[in-house]
């Protein structure tokens, strides 16, 4: 079994889980009891989209999917910066 029909089967292994968790994180998302759990489910959500994106750039030799997945985690992060600047002290800016 050569290196690329290994990787291969492993995506497709890990694609009905990433399904299965994207789902979940979305019931989470919507039927959040407070604010901090929907944040946390937008969170897992984003980085396992930017997980899956880098999977796929090795999978199909594309290397702008791991600068997409890159920027996307970096989003993830700032959004969790603004988030929890809120929650703490009640103010929206800088």
């Amino acid at each position: 079994m050569e290196l690329r029909d290994l990787a291969v089967s492993i995506v497709m292994l890990s694609i009905p889980i990433y399904v299965l968790a994207f789902l979940l994180y979305v019931v989470r998302i919507v039927k959040g009891p407070t604010v901090a759990d929907m944040v946390i489910a937008v969170d897992a959500l984003g980085y396992d989209l930017a997980v899956f994106l880098t999977i796929l750039a090795v999978l199909f030799r594309v290397p702008f999917l791991v600068a997409v997945a890159m920027v996307l985690a970096l989003w993830i992060y700032a959004l969790d910066i603004y988030v929890a600047k809120y929650l703490e002290a009640k103010e929206v800016g800088a």
